[in-house]
């Protein structure tokens, strides 16, 4: 690895300081969340249950190409049912499984993760671009389920799973790459973003975000989860 990587860079902004939340109610544990290893930890965890269910879903899209009529673990019902999602176009929108995307793109978040946990300091240019590419990750994740809502009429619990640890990495890199002013952003922009991740509003919008979405679930389908 470039000596360069893991010295701090001459514009990253000094940890103890740039993201030093206010003063008020648990102020050691705001600090704490603000510190590497709440952050590269949580990305580590998320990525690693993203790269697990990728792995599932890999391993379901082979048995079913075998297969078409293979009967998978999660296959619970008519709404809980893996394999009405596997089967549908949008599972293989570019003609291969989705899945296989994830078994790329994750490893390549655990190992920012564990080099950020190690003290390594990637280059801003680095940081930005892996931003930008996972949010289009996310946004393919949030169009698949979608689709999965709306269109296909069923669900994959490791879908939703992708879908649940996709957006704690992107909260947790976003996180860290506001804080170290890695996003090129007006001046403005930055020390307002500073600003919410300071006060952990963005902490505060990701749990409400999950919330809603569980509760899209449960009002579109309803006891038909259960059934």
């Amino acid at each position: 690895m470039d000596v360069a990587l893991a010295t701090t860079r001459p514009d990253a902004p000094d940890h103890a300081t740039a993201s030093e939340p206010p003063a008020g109610i648990g102020p050691r544990l705001r600090r704490l969340r603000h510190g590497n290893p709440w952050i590269f930890s949580t990305m580590l965890v998320s990525s690693c249950l993203s790269l697990v269910a990728s792995f599932v879903l890999s391993v379901d899209a082979v048995r079913l190409a075998a297969d078409p009529n293979a009967a998978l673990s999660c296959n619970i019902n008519s709404v809980i049912s893996c394999g009405t999602v596997a089967s549908a176009w949008q599972s293989q929108l570019f003609g291969f499984p989705n899945a296989f995307l994830g078994l790329i793109a994750e490893p390549v978040v655990i190992t920012i993760a564990v080099a950020g946990l190690g003290g390594v300091v990637f280059p801003r240019w680095f940081m930005f671009s892996a931003q930008v590419v996972y949010t289009l990750g996310l946004a393919f994740a949030y169009w698949l389920f979608s689709q999965s809502m709306f269109v296909i009429g069923a669900l994959c619990p490791w879908c939703l799973l992708v879908t649940a640890s996709t957006t704690g990495v992107f909260a947790s890199m976003t996180h860290v790459n506001i804080r170290d002013g890695n996003l090129f952003l007006p001046r403005r922009v930055d020390a307002a973003l500073r600003s919410v991740i300071g006060a952990d509003l963005d902490l505060v919008a990701v749990v409400i975000w999950l919330l809603l979405l569980t509760l899209a679930v449960v009002a579109k389908y309803g006891a038909l989860l259960f059934a």
